[in-house]
């Protein structure tokens, strides 16, 4: 699914659009696009990829799937930076502000989350980069990642951009039009937020 959402960004058409046409076919499966974390999926695979090739198997679809969803996090830092430029914001000391840390809603396990990646991404531009998630632990996230969870959002702060992360239940109500109004991007990596709100989704 990662793999859809990379080519219709680049012809121009909204992933979300082709899977809801797409499930108008009895047997497809609406799986969406996003930061796979957690273990299953991002993990246990590799453990397959190794016996199968212990075994002198090369498993390529396997390990191109691996590859497709770990370039996701830059992939999205990206079209946030080149949003954020379209906006006439500067990207150095830009403020973003990343909703969620967790791999999925509702949920505090933060085990092998994407997220972060992200914000890797962007703070290697010079970015500074706040996140906030009601369900994680501050202190596992800081123990396990060193990164500073906020103990909540300061409603005067102004962000150049607004990174919704995780679809948990408290950011579905996130005033996201107000960040909008004030000039931000808003980028929606879980295809939750209002569409007309949004400058960019998976």
């Amino acid at each position: 699914m990662n793999e859809l959402a990379l080519i219709c960004d680049r012809v121009g058409i909204d992933t979300n659009d082709v899977i809801e046409a797409a499930g108008t076919k009895w047997n497809f499966l609406k799986y969406r696009p996003g930061l796979v974390g957690g273990h299953c999926i991002s993990v246990d695979p590799y453990y397959l990829a190794h016996k199968a090739k212990s075994l002198g198997y090369e498993p390529q679809v396997i390990l191109s799937g691996r590859r497709v969803n770990n370039s996701i996090a830059k992939f999205i830092a990206d079209k946030v930076l080149k949003l954020m430029i379209q906006k006439d914001h500067k990207i150095r000391n830009a403020p973003i502000l990343m909703l969620g840390v967790t791999f999925k809603e509702n949920c505090p396990d933060c085990r092998n989350t994407k997220v972060l990646d992200i914000a890797t991404e962007l703070e290697e531009f010079g970015c500074q980069v706040d996140i906030y998630d009601p369900w994680a632990s501050a202190a596992i996230v800081k123990r396990e990642y060193g990164k500073d969870l906020l103990a909540s959002i300061d409603a005067d702060k102004r962000y150049a951009a607004v990174i919704a992360c995780v679809a948990h239940d408290e950011f579905k109500a996130f005033d996201f039009k107000r960040y909008r109004d004030a000039g931000a991007v808003i980028f929606d990596v879980k295809n939750f937020v209002e569409r007309s709100l949004v400058d960019g989704r998976l």
